[in-house]
């Protein structure tokens, strides 16, 4: 195989190539030869669970890739694809009398380690297993953001979006255990929303989230995720101001969501806002998000307390995305690819050539893993389009250094 030929091989397969992009990202963000548990709760990592060592029946456990790789090799291997803040389980209480081959001096539980039935390799509400041989409709499963369990879009109650700005997928059942998700979903998610009059937005937002009288909320901006007015009497309050009839008008702060001073004290909440504008969805079915949703959630101290509570503080890291994962694995096999070209390459030159390929290559390569990490601190996806485009501002670049 020629240079050239080696070239279009590892370059253009594994920084342009989209499948290729796809197979090896997920296991190229965790290291396949070192256990990860001396990392602590790892914030992404690829988990597997086996079921040779710990069957449906009894306490469910993770591995990370090295330990299925050395430790597993051979067993019966459940493929969970990614979680978040996972502890890697190998040898410890769950598995008996079996001790990690990697890193033995484990403690006996993970407390903090969050486990579902994909454990044992099940997935969805019905509760089937991957590939399912009974099931006569093939179909790829999809995976909530925040439970991170795998559904069959059949069974995600809405329709689903064939589209590829719709990147994140929350299920119903995490939609109600954080409600205020709803409201952005109305005006950043599909399917579009219906409009509704203020009053009915209103009393609907006051009846959903059973808050205090109007009254007392008047002197709590932001209070509970941003619900409640602080700046103008209720609805029912100029109802009686106007004799009976509704005039349901608001202030100028209302309507735009713009800063209310209470005392000392100026808060803005983007929830608020949002509350502010009378459209509505059904609350029914998965919610599909778009690219960069996260960026536009309120971060309020109110806010932030509310996600806290509903156990989804996550949300607020745009790092913590499948996405920003799945473009670090890209560039660090972009890394030992590009490491390969070299050496194959220098093989064929004189020593002065060699110096100078390095000190060019080096150089290259520092500027494109810094192109590569801004695109996947931004949870860009890292197209053929990016790469050209880097090259052609490196080349332009070199071109004005040598006429200079």
């Amino acid at each position: 195989m020629s240079v050239n030929e080696e070239r279009t091989v590892t370059i253009q397969d594994i920084l342009e190539d989209e499948e290729l992009q796809e197979a090896y990202a997920v296991l190229a963000g965790s290291d396949p030869d070192n256990c990860s548990y001396p990392q602590g709760y790892v914030k992404r990592q690829a988990v597997f669970a086996c079921n040779t060592c710990t069957p449906r029946g009894v306490e469910p456990a993770g591995l990370c890739l090295a330990c299925t790789n050395h430790c597993h090799d051979g067993h019966d291997i459940f493929e969970l694809y990614t979680k978040r803040n996972f502890r890697c389980d190998c040898g410890n209480s769950k598995f008996g009398v079996f001790r990690c081959q990697l890193s033995p001096g484990k403690d006996r539980q993970n407390a903090k380690n969050h486990y579902n039935h994909n454990f044992h390799g099940c997935y969805c509400t019905c509760d089937r297993p991957y590939p399912d041989t009974e099931d006569q409709v093939n179909e790829d499963m999809i995976q909530c953001i925040i439970c991170e369990d795998w559904y069959h879009p059949r069974h995600l109650g809405c329709t689903v979006e064939d589209s590829e700005e719709l990147q994140e997928m929350v299920c119903e059942t995490c939609m109600n255990k954080a409600p205020f998700l709803w409201t952005y979903a109305t005006h950043i998610a599909e399917p579009p929303v219906v409009k509704v009059s203020p009053c009915k937005a209103e009393v609907e937002v006051n009846k959903e989230e059973d808050k205090e009288p109007d009254d007392k909320r008047m002197d709590e901006p932001c209070k509970n995720g941003g619900e409640g007015s602080s700046t103008s009497p209720s609805c029912q309050e100029k109802k009686q101001a106007t004799n009976g009839r509704t005039a349901c008008k608001r202030t100028h702060q209302e309507m735009t969501g713009l800063p209310v001073k209470n005392q000392d004290k100026t808060v803005y909440c983007r929830l608020r806002e949002l509350k502010t504008q009378g459209l509505e969805r059904a609350r029914e079915g998965a919610v599909f998000w778009p690219y960069h949703w996260r960026a536009k959630l309120c971060t309020c101290v109110s806010c932030k307390r509310a996600y806290v509570d509903a156990g989804v503080q996550f949300l607020l890291d745009e790092s913590d995305t499948v996405l920003a994962y799945e473009n670090r694995g890209t560039i660090e096999q972009g890394t030992a690819s590009l490491d390969s070209l070299l050496m194959s390459s220098l093989s064929t030159l004189d020593r002065v050539q060699q110096l100078e390929i390095v000190y060019q290559f080096n150089e290259m390569q520092s500027e494109l893993m810094a192109f590569l990490r801004q695109l996947a601190d931004e949870g860009k996806v890292v197209t053929a389009e990016a790469i050209h485009q880097f090259f052609g501002e490196l080349m332009s670049r070199k071109r004005r250094q040598m006429n200079s």
